[in-house]
């Protein structure tokens, strides 16, 4: 599917993308696949070209935050600080990019890693490794708490606990952590929002980003639910809306997950049929929350199962048409660059 760009002189910061070489690990994938392992086995490998391809095709994106996934572990560390190597991967693509030899695009301006909260009061000198090797990019970490008690609606790459954010261990960490005033990614599916919602009332304080508009799901035993159970999403993002310290991030519906489509990779759908299916929980996130404390995300490649890169972003821009100027920005860049410390890279026009 190709089209015209719409607004392509619009600045995006696309504050949630992945990048990884799973070539390694494709003979181990289990058959039959999981539909995420099926998008998954068609980007086996996302790193900077990619990227580069993706985002210089004809949106106007200025700067990436990368997200943690996993990759590019460095296995010579001790368990708990395997994933400093993340970060001193991505920073040097951010390097790369700062050179300025391709242009005003800045990525992984901005970095989230991962440490094990669970470590409780031992999680300090991850984090302050992961600083250190960030070199003034690290703005904080993602620990996912993503379960069902279906095994089937994530499949085998996805082990969180149940009740991940609630337990005691967690917590400790989560404390610890909340100590040096970085942001935290929070991933769970839609029937897990009450345990985003009581971890933010317990630590006001600490700025936390919804991922991918709560994921709803439609996908496995929860596939044809959608609609018997958008109110009870709806009542969860309006709650969690309550509390100041929380964002959200626009995205993430392309997931196989989420079933909005239910067929992929990339089947061809146009952004006007993307953006109809994708506007219920887009514009309740941006009523509840309002455009300050919301953005748009690719979560590139993983939402390559809903559409291409530049198909994405036209659906998201037909979901803000109505939006104004100074809302439109604040959702593309606005939000993004406050919330990850990367303002400078705003343009002045």
């Amino acid at each position: 599917m190709t089209e015209d760009i719409l607004e392509p002189l619009l600045p995006i910061i696309d504050p949630h993308h992945h990048l990884w070489d799973l070539r390694p690990l494709l003979p181990a994938f289990p058959t039959p696949r999981h539909p995420f392992l099926e998008a998954i086995a068609g980007a086996p490998y996302y790193t900077f070209d990619q990227l580069h391809a993706d985002t210089h095709s004809g949106h106007r994106i200025i700067a990436t935050v990368y997200m943690e996934c996993g990759a590019f572990y460095d296995g010579s560390r001790p368990e708990g600080m395997k994933p400093v190597g993340e970060v001193e991967f991505a920073n040097g693509v951010a390097a790369q990019g700062a050179s300025g030899l391709y242009g005003e695009w800045r990525p992984c301006a901005a970095i989230v890693g991962h440490a094990d909260l669970t470590l409780g009061d031992e999680v300090r000198p991850v984090i302050e490794a992961l600083i250190a090797a960030g070199n003034g990019r690290f703005r904080g970490i993602r620990h996912a708490g993503a379960w069902d008690a279906d095994p089937e609606v994530l499949g085998p790459p996805f082990h969180a606990p149940e009740g991940l954010y609630g337990s005691e261990a967690f917590r400790s960490g989560f404390a610890a952590y909340a100590d040096f005033g970085l942001t935290f990614d929070a991933w769970v599916l839609e029937p897990q929002l009450a345990e985003v919602i009581d971890l933010a009332r317990a630590f006001p304080q600490q700025t936390i980003i919804l991922d991918h508009c709560g994921t709803p799901l439609g996908i496995a035993s929860h596939q044809g639910r959608l609609h018997e159970n958008f109110d009870r999403w709806r009542r969860s993002i309006r709650t969690l809306a309550q509390c100041e310290n929380v964002v959200v991030k626009l995205g993430g519906l392309g997931m196989a997950f989420c079933g909005l489509p239910g067929d992929g990779p990339a089947r061809g759908y146009g952004s006007d049929h993307l953006a109809a299916l994708w506007r219920p929980y887009v514009e309740t996130c941006i009523e509840a929350f309002g455009p300050g404390r919301a953005m748009f995300e690719s979560n590139y490649p993983v939402d390559r199962w809903g559409a291409s890169y530049p198909v994405l972003w036209n659906a998201f821009k037909r979901l803000a048409a109505g939006a104004s100027a100074d809302e439109k920005q604040a959702l593309f860049a606005g939000t993004a660059a406050q919330v990850y410390g990367i303002e400078h890279l705003l343009p002045a026009d």
